[in-house]
Formats: C-alpha cells, structure tokens, sequence
C-alpha cells in the first residue's frame, strides 16, 4: 500500500509541482511593433478595404498577457481587427510566450461624414494594456467619396435577387445572352444627370454601364473613372462617347481623364485584367477620346463594327493604353482614326485590326513588353473564322512598332480577297526574323512599296527607340532613338506630341512622344 502511495505522491509533484513555463503576467508596457502607425490605402465611402497586417512583439524572457487590446474608439469604430484568429474590437488578456511575436489584421469601411472634414483622414488607435496605462498604434485611412454606378435588384419572394440587366443577343443555341447592367439616365434620383461625368469626385462602376441608344456620354477633363471586377462601360447603338480630357501641366495630371479599376492600394496600380472594357458596339457614332488614360483592363477599347459612314466611328487623340490582360485596342471591322495613341503590356496585342475594316494612325507608339513570347503590337486580319471582311485601309505614318518579342507586326490574310490595304510610312518596326522563315512571305516585303522610309529593328541593337523604361510604361524616346528626325514631316504638320509639344522643328520624330533628354 505505501508503494502506491508513493507514486501517487510522484505523480502530483510531476503534474503540479511550482513552474513557471506557462505563468503569464501583466504585460508593463514593453511591447514593440513592426510599425507605430498602420496607413490604410485609399478606399471609397462605404467600401471595404484591404486587410494590412501589424506585428507584436514580446521582447522579453517571461510569458506575459495583455490586459486590453481594443480600439480607441471602442465598438464605435470603423475599423475591424482580428487577433489570433478572432475578429472583435475589444480583446482581453491576451497571452504571448516570452520572446514570441502576435499578428494582428486591420481593415476600415468608413463613409467620407466619419473623416475629418479637413483632410478626409479617418483615424483611430490599437491601444494595448489597460485604460489608463497602455501603448498605441495609429491607424490612418484617407476616405474618398464616389459616385457610384450600379445594377438595380430586386428581391423575389424566395429571397433571390434579380439584377438589372441588358440583352447582348443570343447564342448559338437561340438562349438569350444577358449581362449584368445599369443604363445611364439624365435623371437619376442619386447621382442626378448620369450622361455627364464630371471631376468634383470619382465615379465607380459596378457591372456595365450602358449609354443607351441616340444619347452622349460627356466625360470632364481631370474625371477619375473607377470600374469593379467584370465591370465597364457600353456605348449602344447611335450612341456617343465623348472624352473630354486635355493637356495636364503637372504629375497629378490634373486634365488627364483615367479610366482603371477600384482597387486603390499601390500593390494594384498596374495589375492587369482587373475590370472588363470601354465597349463601342455596332451602330455607335462619333466617339471621340482625347487626353485619355486607360489602364489595367481585360480588353481597353472594344470595338465592334462601324456607323457605316465615311468618317471615323471612333476618333482618338492622345491616348494611352496599358496593362490588359488581352488586347489594348480590339477592333472587328472597325472604323478608326488615331493620333498620339501609345499602348504597352498587354496579353496579346498592344492593338488589333481585326475582321477588316479600316484603320489610320499617326505619331503612335505601339510598344509591348508583356512577358510572353507569343504577343505583338499590331495584329491584323481579315477572317472570323468563316467569313472574309475586306480591310479597305489600315496606314501608319511616323509609327513605332516595339517590345520584347523578336516580331512586332503580325498579318493574317486569308483568301484571294485583294482588298487587304495596308500601308507604312516612316514607321519604326521590330522584326527580327532570324530563321528567314518570313523571307519569302508578300506580306512581309520591308523594301516594297508597302513599307516606305521605314526602319526595321532586326535586332536589339539596330534602330533601337530608346525608350525611357517601357518595364514602368515609360515609352518616351531619348535623344538615341532611331526615330529622332526620321519622320516624314507631312504627317506632323499642325501636330503636337502627347504631351502638347509642337512638331514644329524640322525634322520631327517618329512615335507619340518628341525625344528627350533623360535626366
């Protein structure tokens, strides 16, 4: 009997015998942090934010626990942390290990009346210890407010929701194709005349906006346009986009019109395919796009079709397109007239002339260093696929046709159609043809007549552009470029660069940009 108890006797003191391995006592204000303010980005009213990240510290040999972690304003705040896997506001008794680290996650969702009225910061503080006794951790968000553009929905009696939405036809088995869609009115009851954009605060687009048939969009210069994931905008049928943008002065490009997503946080400035297209569809009718920027898009210009005029359907004037996940500028027999256009890093193409149509640029720039061996700059056609089209023009003049594929243009023609019209003049062209496998193929003659005072680029080395960093979509050209004065100056007369320049000083350059020196 004395033998068991013995053991009993052994087995408390291994079980409760005095340790302070996990003792934990109060902490005394000896934390420290990964950051002692946590900026939240930007983030429209109302709209949540991403979730930004602060690490604890316990620098210290002893387990310690944390009377309080809570925020400053309480169950008032905007703010929303998680600690340890549990999401709350106010948190107590917090334990961490001696020389141990805790992660905890930040986000907002605020409406610009909580900002300060001053500056539209929305501010709080992560306190740690007790309420009269603890360190703090600031939080900041800048609050911008928004008109919002969004699908009306209703609620069925089984609780469903049915969205507002347009018909894009059928498909090819007769089933209706409808998309997600608000159409714009000159009388909204909450953002009032929604056929004019203007620059007093940002627009931000959920689903497709759609200008509907025989009225304008008028969008301001210095407008700021924000479009949501599978977002865009629909110019129908006898409808007019008109962008007003016009020459910026400083780097806040002040004039500039900006089309891009809603994701504001810095990580997302040049993340492409984060919203749809600007979509022209056929029977839209004098479109005209000036000083504007278009970034970060699965398709930036889509255009299906023609007025069936002679004039343009779509009129550009110092555009630029960047970022998309697919093509920049996506053309089915289009009718387009471009001046100052520049595009860069997009998926397929920088811009495409597709199923026909007819296409005249001037002082373009059409780079493309997407890191992919398969894209291009310019690709043309004149095919869907079962049908023809006949591609009546597609000329350009003091062009540059660049990136980092060895094949900057690419022609597909099929058939015996001759209506397949294209034409350069002093253009600069990659193409590195370094097999000779398109020696022998018509369409590819450089010392013909469809290619006139043009200079090829065959490797990275001869008649390189000298682009500033076309990695940050910087496609300005130095004074090492071999489009300086290698322009055909009646093709610049009356022009200006992108920039406002005047081509004025003979000889002029080739591309959007007039060269500069880099600092």
């Amino acid at each position: 009997m004395k033998s068991y108890s013995y053991i009993i006797v052994i087995v408390f003191t291994i079980l409760f015998s005095c340790r302070n391995d996990f003792d934990f006592e109060p902490s005394v204000g000896n934390l420290s942090f990964s950051k002692d303010t946590v900026y939240l980005d930007t983030v429209f009213t109302n709209i949540g934010s991403s979730t930004y990240t602060l690490k604890v510290y316990n620098n210290s040999d002893k387990n310690i626990a944390i009377p309080k972690i809570q925020l400053g304003n309480g169950l008032a705040s905007k703010y929303r942390l998680m600690v340890d896997g549990i999401p709350g506001q106010v948190f107590e008794n917090v334990e961490m290990l001696a020389n141990d680290s805790l992660f905890i996650f930040v986000e907002v969702t605020a409406d610009v009346a909580d900002a300060n009225p001053s500056d539209f910061l929305y501010t709080d503080q992560i306190r740690f210890g007790t309420d009269g006794n603890f360190q703090k951790v600031e939080l900041v968000t800048l609050i911008q407010d928004a008109y919002f553009i969004y699908p009306e929905r209703v609620q069925n009696p089984d609780n469903t929701y049915t969205y507002e939405n347009v018909s894009l036809g059928t498909d090819e088995n007769g089933n209706p194709i409808t998309i997600k869609a608000s159409v714009l009115s000159e009388n909204d009851m909450i953002n009032g005349n929604e056929l004019h954009w203007n620059n007093t605060k940002p627009y931000v687009i959920y689903g497709y906006a759609v200008v509907p048939n025989s009225k304008t969009l008028i969008v301001d210069a210095g407008a700021r346009i924000h479009f949501h994931a599978e977002s865009g905008l629909i110019v129908s049928d006898n409808a007019s986009l008109q962008v007003n943008g016009t020459i910026s002065t400083t780097e806040e490009l002040e004039n500039e019109v900006i089309f891009e997503g809603d994701r504001l946080e810095p990580d997302f400035s040049e993340i492409p395919g984060q919203w749809g297209t600007i979509w022209f569809t056929l029977g839209s009718t004098n479109n005209s796009l000036s000083n504007l920027t278009i970034k970060n898009a699965t398709v930036g210009l889509l255009v299906t079709g023609n007025d069936g005029t002679i004039n343009p359907t779509l009129d550009l004037n110092n555009i630029q397109v960047y970022n998309c996940s697919n093509v920049g500028i996506l053309a089915r027999t289009g009718s387009i007239y471009g001046l100052n256009v520049v595009t860069n890093n997009c998926g397929e193409a920088g811009i495409a002339c597709t199923f026909g149509g007819s296409y005249e640029f001037t002082h373009c720039t059409f780079g493309n260093y997407w890191p992919s061996p398969n894209q291009t700059s310019l690709f043309v056609d004149d095919y869907d696929g079962s049908i023809e089209y006949a591609l009546t023009k597609a000329d350009f003049n003091n062009c540059i046709f660049y990136g980092s594929t060895n094949y900057s243009i690419a022609f597909e023609k099929e058939g015996s159609d001759p209506n397949f019209n294209y034409q350069f003049n002093n253009c600069l062209i990659k193409f590195n043809d370094f097999n000779n496998q398109f020696s022998n193929n018509p369409l590819y003659q450089f010392s013909g007549s469809k290619y006139v005072n043009c200079l090829i680029a065959t490797n990275s080395t001869t008649n390189n552009p000298d682009f500033k960093n076309p990695s940050k979509n910087q496609l300005l050209i130095g004074q090492n470029s071999a489009g300086k004065g290698t322009a055909d100056f009646n093709y610049s007369s009356g022009t200006s660069d992108i920039l406002g320049n005047q081509r004025n000083n003979l000889p002029t350059d080739i591309g959007a940009y007039n060269f500069s020196i880099f600092e």
